[in-house]
């Protein structure tokens, strides 16, 4: 496919590289088409790299891995006529570090950045996942051993099928994925980040998921 990666940050790169690994035509976008990481990216993969519009406009299918408080912006500059009857892929966890670290979540009035994407875009299919995990197992899961899941969260069956084979392809077997049903899920899925942080604090490592046991 042809997906567009919006944000050059870590989970930004990771993931776009990944993407390109396992074989799709890759552009990450940025505020500006001159952005360093984005041409250092695009160098170092021989993906692409343009503008958030740019990076949208020829894409089959969007991966928000901008800062959850900045998503809607970022989107909104894509332009909505390029998002449309897109799958929108969020990964986003809205984190405030203006008091430092550790963070605190900003829980947008939707209820989640997941919802509050989907408000502002309806023209689009928003599927939350990946969110509650580090970018190195979000593209390697078996960096961490044992049983251990990834969540999916969103209103449209087809997109959410079509984004579980694409975490298929990243390694995450089927038994690993758990679909929790409508996009309002993400509002249980979102602030897992706030125990990640404890957990990566307790256990100095970021090679910290979640795993699910039920009888």
């Amino acid at each position: 496919m042809r997906i567009a990666v919006l944000g050059t940050g870590q989970v930004g790169r990771r993931l776009a590289s990944k993407l390109v690994e396992v074989g799709h035509t890759v552009t990450m976008g940025s505020r500006t088409a001159d952005n360093a990481d984005a041409a250092a990216w695009a160098a170092e993969t021989g993906g692409a790299h343009g503008t958030f519009a740019d990076a949208a406009a020829a894409a089959e299918l969007i991966v928000n891995a901008t800062s959850g408080t900045v998503s809607v912006a970022a989107l909104t500059a894509a332009g909505a006529d390029n998002l449309a009857d897109k799958i929108i892929v969020d990964v986003s966890n809205a984190l405030d570090f203006s008091q430092g670290f550790p963070p605190t979540l900003v829980v947008p009035e939707a209820g989640s950045v997941a919802e509050e994407i989907q408000q502002a875009f309806p023209g689009t299919r928003v599927v939350k996942t990946l969110n509650t995990t580090n970018n190195q197992v979000m593209v390697d899961p078996t960096r961490i051993p044992g049983q251990h899941n990834i969540f999916l969260s969103g209103d449209d069956a087809d997109a959410k099928k079509q984004v579980a084979q694409l975490l298929n392809s990243f390694g995450w077997a089927d038994e690993q994925l758990i679909d929790l049903g409508a996009l309002n899920t993400a509002r249980s899925t979102e602030p897992v980040v706030l125990l990640w942080v404890s957990l990566f604090q307790a256990l100095g490592t970021e090679d910290v998921t979640i795993g699910v046991f039920s009888a």
